[in-house]
Parts: structure tokens; sequence; C-alpha cells
């Protein structure tokens, strides 16, 4: 169910539901230039700021950057500014409403682009663009079918932008990602994809579609690093080159926490790796420390429950405790349903030692705590536990 959702999510958020590009098109009729995007070398730097997690600094420059560039871009990534920084703390809700009312700008804005001059590829290109964000922000919150819906606005918009100029590059990773994921989805992803009305997928091509983006492409780079990371974990095997991909964006973009939080998980899950897993989680806590990470106080938070659980697999539980208390001291509330997670991490280092009663009490804690969408499995895992230690004799 998680892979299914996950693809789901990959393919409607990126807004990836395009025809078959064999039948998009056709000539370039856009204004001739090095960038078909208008100040998209501007823009680009601006994304670049978004994955750095530096969210108010490229507020402030899309403030100045429209015009010269059209006012629906600046739209559209003061969007994905947002959804950006909701994928932060993905359990918590605090930015929901910024980001409905973003999105209804930008989709509004472009929109009345479209309408204005409907041979823009540029338009259509933020069309889509406009409602890539909400649809991956309606996925997380399991609001799948209006995703859906909102996938195929942004599959018309993609056919639309390619068909008035082929030099989008930007645009193909759509294009590539709908082929891919339409190739290797389960049974249930693509009945939705014959509800909608949409072809087969090709997985070869999709994937060379969307490296044609990534190396192409103007504004999607780190984004297409970022999307191509899933898929060679989920699909083709190759956790080697999502972890590379992954080293690299937190090598471009080392203030966003993100990246590097992934690294490490994926260290963890996939390469069994327990010592590097924790380095990665050690050097997420100095950042955090020295003030060169981005949201500092909740990257402690997590660093430091990451790297006692590390800890408690290096069969150093005593370290365990003491890396995880501080977080039970500030009585953490972000990332959301931090708290939780620490005491169980702090019951199972107890556990280990052999301290049955303060892990009893740590457990019971994890389970006052538990949020409501418990995306860590926090309440199941401390019950297991406490069952099997209240069964010992």
């Amino acid at each position: 169910m998680q892979k299914f959702l996950g693809t789901l999510a990959a393919v409607i958020a990126a807004g990836v539901l395009a025809r078959d590009a064999a039948v998009v098109p056709l000539a370039a009729q856009g204004r001739p230039s090095l960038h078909p995007l208008t100040e998209g070398p501007r823009l680009a730097a601006i994304y670049d700021t978004i994955l750095g997690a530096r969210f108010e600094e490229a507020r402030r420059a899309l403030s100045s950057a429209c015009p010269p560039a059209p006012g629906p871009a600046c739209d559209a990534l003061r969007e994905i500014a947002l959804w950006w920084e909701v994928q932060q703390d993905q359990g918590s809700r605090v930015l929901d409403a910024r980001l409905e009312a973003a999105a209804t700008t930008a989709i509004t804005s472009a929109t009345q682009w479209t309408e204005r001059e409907p041979r823009s590829a540029e338009a259509w290109f933020y069309l889509a663009g406009a409602y890539a964000p909400l649809s991956q922000w309606r996925v997380l919150r399991g609001e799948r079918l209006a995703a859906a819906r909102d996938g195929k606005r942004i599959k018309d918009a993609l056919e639309r932008t390619l068909a008035l100029d082929g030099r989008l590059q930007d645009a193909w990773f759509g294009i590539g990602l709908y082929h891919y994921y339409a190739d290797v989805a389960p049974a249930a992803l693509k009945f939705l994809r014959f509800l909608l009305l949409l072809p087969g997928g090709d997985r070869q091509q999709g994937l060379q579609e969307m490296l044609r983006a990534q190396n192409q492409g103007e504004l999607l780079h780190g984004e297409a690093d970022y999307q191509l990371h899933w898929l060679y974990l989920w699909y083709e095997q190759k956790p080697d080159r999502a972890l590379d991909l992954l080293r690299g964006l937190d090598a471009r973009y080392p203030t966003n926490p993100l990246f590097l939080q992934r690294i490490a998980d994926v260290e963890h899950v996939y390469f069994s790796d327990h010592e590097a897993s924790a380095r990665s989680w050690q050097t997420l806590l100095d950042r955090a420390a020295a003030g060169r990470v981005m949201f500092a106080a909740m990257s402690t938070a997590r660093a430091r429950v990451g790297l006692a659980a590390e800890q408690i697999e290096l069969a150093a539980p005593d370290r365990a405790v003491a890396t995880v208390d501080p977080v039970i001291a500030a009585h953490a509330t972000a990332p959301h349903g931090i708290l939780a997670l620490a005491f169980l991490t702090r019951g199972d280092a107890l556990s280990a030692i052999g301290d049955r009663q303060r892990a009893i009490d740590a457990y019971s804690r994890a389970l006052e705590n538990v949020t409501r969408d418990d995306s860590d499995r926090v309440q199941t895992r401390a019950r297991a536990a406490l069952t099997r230690l209240r069964s010992e004799p």
C-alpha cells in the first residue's frame, strides 16, 4: 500500500498525466530565444533558493522578479515554495490553508494568461506548474480523486505546452514521469488511468524523457533529481544511484535538512549501514548546532532521534538514551509526532540495556503522546513492546 500511494503521488503530483509523446508536437512556434522561459535563469536561481529551504529569501526574490518575469510564474513558484516548506514537516497542517490559497492564486493567474494568449507555451507550462504542488499536497492528505482530477488538467496543459514549443525541455519531465509510472504502476493505479481515459506507458522511454529534462531543462534540475531518486529505489533497484542523487542534492543545497535526512534513511533501510546512517544524522546535528541548516530546532530533534536509533543498532544503547533525552526534556513539538517517537526510541534503548521498568514507562509515555496520523507507527510498536516486556518473568 505504501508503494502504491507513493506511485500515485509521483504520477499525479508532478503533473504527469500526459498523452503519448508520439503525438506531442511538432515545431516550436514560440519566440526564438536561448531560454524559452522568460527570465528563465533568474527564476531557476530562485528555484534553487527554494530547494535550499531558504523560503523567505525566495519570497523576497520573487517580489522583485515579476516583472520582468511573468506574474503567473512567480505565483507558481510561491506555491512551490510553500509545498517544499510543507515537506519539511509533512504531518503538520499549519501551512495547509496558505498552500490552498497560493494554489488558487497561481491557477487563476495562469488560467487568465492562457485565455489572453492561448498560443503561449509558457502560459500553459505555468498552468501545469500551478496545479502540480496542489495535487501533491492532496495526495499527502488522502484526497486522491481530487488529485487525479487535477492531474488530468495538468495533462492537458503539458500537451498544449509541447505542442506550442517543443524547446520547453522542463515539460518533458512530466511526460516522462507519466510514461514511466503508467508502465510500472500496480493494477489499482492502472484502473485509475483507465477511468481517466489515459494511455499506457513505456518505462524505458519515460526514464529517457525524464533524464532529458534533467539534463536540458531550465528550472527542474534539482526537482528532477529528487523525483528520480524515488524511482531508482522503488523500481530500478539501484539504491546506489538514488544515494548519489541525494548526495548531489545535499552538496548543492546543504541548508535543506530534508536531503540529508533522506540520505540517512536510505543508508539505514536499503544498505543496513548503521554506521553511515549514524554519521549522516550526526552531520545534520552538527549543522543545526552551527546554524548552517534551516529549521535548526526541528532538525536537531529529528537528528537526535535518528542518531539514537542507529546507536541502538550499533550496540550503544546507553549513548542512545543520552542522545534522545534532550528531545524529551525540551518537550519537542516539531516535527509532528517527534515526542512520541523520542519516547519510543528511549524505550527501545532502555529495553536493550535491560532496564525493564524504565522501558515500560517510556513506552507508556510514547502511547500518551501519539499523534492522530502516527505515520511512524509508534502506537503499534509501543504496544507490541509493552506486551513483550509485561509477559517476561
